[in-house]
């Protein structure tokens, strides 16, 4: 069994267990614990009730066990039963400790079978048990039954996971044999969490009960789905010995005549039993102690730091001491401007998934809406043309032209400039709007403080406005200086010097009919009737073509080689 002080581990976890239950809270410790998970029926009741040699758990259909049981076993001469809850009283009718559990359990989670994550604890003493921890969970179940919530199984299946995720946590999966193991709920459930099943014993039930000429061999040698830990089986009470009230000590002495009489079991029967299976506990999880043990030292020594520096702050604590009150202001301002930083930047240590906020909101405003209000502006064609030809004209007056005019351009160019105002603008309103909400949302951390709250988004909004004013009129500016001044020597304006170089380099590369010019072109021709007339003209590497009506008039092919520039004296 180990010497004493690896005895004494498990009467030590078992009060910080208890500890932590009084006050209600974890203090982020996983503590090194046992659960108990299986199917509705898969008999882990039973096998609790052989632990401890009396009827001591609820029975009856459906869901039976609908909150967490911490059973903790202790090794005393006298027997009796302690509730956490009730402090002070001794259990020595275990048919009252049934009815307290029951009791207990109605009264968190009502009579309409619900469940509830609050455990109870409860702690047994008698010189029949080996010092031991368990957490006896629900059932897992498939359908709801009566007045159950319809989303019974996933409740059930939330609550043990809470539980067999821990990395402290060793599972018990009781699983009946006269099902196939490999559909075994408990089986599955820990193979998802323990996929290497390191933390999963095995506990098989109900031996006696599988069909005649079939057995479980495989299984307990650990052949068919193996386990770290392995398999280990037992006999329990049928529901016609519980209803006779048959004796538990009969029942695992007719539990021992099995394993010693079945030739399938003969050869592993020292390591089958419920006596056996409770051994094997109170040395795994005492083992299971050991190993986890340093890490939870560090834990708690790290925390007690923690407390310790916390309660020296407030030794000399005064509620109207004032620096105290500036400090308090300080730290709060500077945890807001923590926050809204963190929605901004995206670096917060909560990630919302249910919608976008803060920083990818603007983002999405900069990338998707705003290109998407430059594409909304209206493009009519036909509108466009009849503005250059009333410009070329204008610019003209009485004279007739024969190339466009630099102000017909410009006048043209500058009216389509003038149009990126306004979407310009109501992006910045969005983006304002945007960074009003989250400061709201950053705020809401100060709602103890509605005054200190209110003043926070005054201040802050106003600052926002004043730099809304200022950026509208820096974007305005902007546009301005690009309507003052328009580059056509840049390289992506496709005036005539850069037609004549693509030219050259289109010839090069032999593309065919590369368009070099296009525009309005007034002809002043005698074989044209009418005398001047205005055509939409387009100058190719092969042709030069002028348009009137949407139909080709006239086309006039040539050759010719553009001429190199000729080089500066």
């Amino acid at each position: 069994m180990g010497n004493r002080g690896m005895e004494d581990l498990i009467p030590l976890i078992n009060k910080l267990q208890d500890a932590f239950s009084s006050i209600g809270q974890s203090c982020n410790l996983d503590l090194p614990q046992i659960a108990v998970v299986g199917g509705q029926s898969a008999g882990k009741s039973s096998v609790l009730e052989n632990f401890v040699g009396r009827d001591f758990l609820p029975r009856g259909s459906g869901i039976v066990t609908r909150r967490p049981l911490i059973l903790q076993l202790v090794n005393n001469k006298a027997e009796y039963a302690e509730f956490l809850h009730c402090k002070g009283r001794k259990f020595v009718d275990f048919d009252e400790v049934r009815q307290e559990i029951e009791a207990e359990t109605d009264r968190i989670t009502g009579s309409n079978k619900g469940i509830s994550p609050i455990p109870i604890n409860l702690r047994v003493y008698s010189p029949h048990v080996l010092n031991l921890t368990l957490i006896d969970l629900p059932g897992m179940t498939k359908v709801a039954v009566g007045d159950q919530p319809p989303d019974i199984e996933h409740q059930i299946r939330d609550m043990l996971l809470q539980f067999v995720t821990r990395e402290s946590c060793l599972i018990l999966a009781v699983t009946p044999a006269n099902t196939d193991l490999a559909n075994s709920d408990a089986l599955k459930l820990s193979k998802e969490v323990d996929p290497q099943g390191l933390r999963t014993i095995g506990v098989i039930t109900k031996l006696d009960l599988m069909d005649e000429g079939t057995d479980a061999r495989d299984i307990l040698e650990n052949k068919l789905l193996p386990l770290r830990r392995g398999y280990i089986g037992v006999v329990n009470r049928s529901q016609k010995d519980i209803d006779g009230k048959k004796d538990i000590r009969a029942a695992m002495a007719a539990e021992r005549k099995f394993f010693l009489s079945h030739p399938s079991y003969r050869h592993m029967a020292e390591r089958m039993g419920t006596p056996h299976l409770q051994k094997t506990l109170n040395q795994q999880l005492t083992n299971h102690i050991r190993d986890t043990l340093p890490g939870l030292r560090s834990k708690l020594q790290s925390q007690l730091l923690s407390l310790e520096k916390e309660v020296e702050e407030y030794k000399n604590f005064r509620p109207d001491d004032p620096t105290r009150k500036t400090k308090a202001l300080l730290q709060m301002v500077q945890q807001f401007g923590v926050d809204f930083e963190k929605r901004i930047e995206g670096s917060g240590d909560q990630v919302e998934t249910a919608e976008l906020s803060g920083g990818a909101r603007i983002n999405r405003i900069f990338h998707e809406r705003f290109p998407f209000e430059l594409v909304k502006i209206v493009f009519d064609e036909k509108e466009l043309r009849r503005e250059i030809s009333h410009a070329i004209k204008n610019v003209h007056g009485v004279r007739t032209g024969l190339f466009t005019p630099d102000l017909a351009f410009e006048a043209i160019v500058k009216k389509q400039i003038i149009k990126l105002k306004e979407p310009c603008l109501k992006c910045i309103d969005l983006v304002i709007q945007e960074l009003i909400n989250t400061v709201r949302q950053c705020t809401n951390k100060l709602g103890s403080y509605p005054r200190l709250r209110e003043e926070t988004e005054r201040i802050v909004t106003n600052y926002v406005r004043e730099r809304e004013s200022k950026t509208k009129d820096q974007v305005l500016q902007l546009i301005d200086i690009e309507l003052s001044y328009i580059n056509t020597n840049h390289e992506d304006f496709i005036g005539f010097a850069n037609a004549q170089q693509r030219n050259i380099v289109n010839k090069k590369r032999a593309v065919p009919n590369q368009v070099i010019r296009k525009g309005w072109l007034t002809l002043n021709i005698s074989i044209m009737k009418g005398g001047s007339k205005e055509y939409w003209f387009i100058l190719t590497a092969e042709s030069l073509s002028w348009y009137k009506d949407e139909e080709v008039r006239y086309v006039l092919h040539f050759s010719f080689a553009v001429p190199p520039p000729m080089a500066s004296a």
